[in-house]
């Protein structure tokens, strides 16, 4: 797939998602929150949790759907003569995590040794793997990453994650409205103040959005842990060292060559970025798998 089309389907979902929303806030009747006398809260607090909620859960319920378009991946079946065995290894390891309704089964081509979960239920999911992965990880292995995407999935972390970013996102935009309106009022003339206003809310969000960052990568590497220990559960302990240190051993190699690898997020960040990193380094996540009852 061109990088032509995956802009033109990251910018349509967008445009779907402000359309629907627009729709939503207008059948709602939710008025203007700036009034002659100030802000209505009660209506900026409306319209910044549908905004904020509305645009991350439309994305979640269109999530298998986009994985699909922008990556290319190929859904397949359980009698597939060449990658039915894997479907089948995946169905099994999502029925012994009580999984009623089994995901769908992909795989998309790219050299990165990846792996992803998507959907946005656990009996709507999509556990989609990358042909480099295939290609590089012995059978024990890839059970231990299947294992950890099916504990995703098991976990809920999809949904989770959605609420999560959901809540930032209406709270980032309810506190950048309130803050820039009351920087603005210093300012006499009033259409100076609204194109002050304007510029505020849009510095304030930025500002506020990177901060609410710290929080959802914090979230996410806690989920990897827990995925990680999910994934040893239903799988073995075993198997999912093993996979992390397949992991690790390439990137080794990848980053001697000067390159990235992408599987999982890796990433040996330090520091202020490593607070931002959305996966915790690989040595941790072994050293904590290793010291875990299960």
């Amino acid at each position: 797939m061109t990088w032509f089309k995956r802009i033109f389907l990251f910018v349509l979902t967008n445009i779907l998602i402000i359309v629907t929303i627009t729709i939503v806030t207008s059948l709602l009747g939710i008025q203007p929150y700036l009034r002659a006398g100030g802000i209505n809260l009660t209506s900026l607090a409306l319209f910044c949790l549908i905004w904020g909620m509305g645009g991350a859960f439309i994305s979640l319920l269109l999530s298998k759907f986009m994985a699909k378009m922008m990556m290319g991946v190929e859904v397949i079946e359980p009698n597939d003569p060449q990658f039915g065995w894997l479907v089948r290894k995946v169905h099994n390891i999502a029925r012994k995590a009580g999984i009623s309704t089994m995901p769908e089964v992909g795989i998309y081509d790219s050299p990165e040794l990846n792996a992803f979960a998507t959907g946005p239920t656990k009996n709507n999911a999509l556990v989609a793997v990358s042909t480099g992965l295939l290609q590089n990880m012995d059978e024990d292995a890839l059970e231990g990453v299947l294992g950890h995407e099916v504990a995703h999935i098991a976990n809920g972390d999809m949904v989770t994650m959605t609420l999560l970013q959901g809540i930032i996102n209406a709270f980032v935009m309810f506190f950048a409205r309130i803050i820039a309106f009351a920087v603005s009022t210093a300012v006499k003339d009033e259409d100076l103040r609204y194109f002050v206003q304007y510029i505020l809310v849009i510095v304030l969000e930025i500002a506020l959005s990177f901060l609410g960052m710290f929080v959802v990568a914090w979230f996410s590497r806690y989920r990897e842990y827990r995925a990680d220990e999910g994934g040893a559960r239903l799988t073995s302990r075993t198997s999912m060292i093993n996979a992390l240190k397949t992991l690790r051993e390439h990137y080794e190699i990848q980053d001697s060559r000067g390159q990235e690898l992408a599987a999982f997020k890796i990433s040996n960040k330090s520091g202020l970025l490593a607070l931002l990193s959305t996966h915790p380094p690989l040595e941790d996540r072994i050293a904590r798998l290793q010291k875990i009852a299960l």
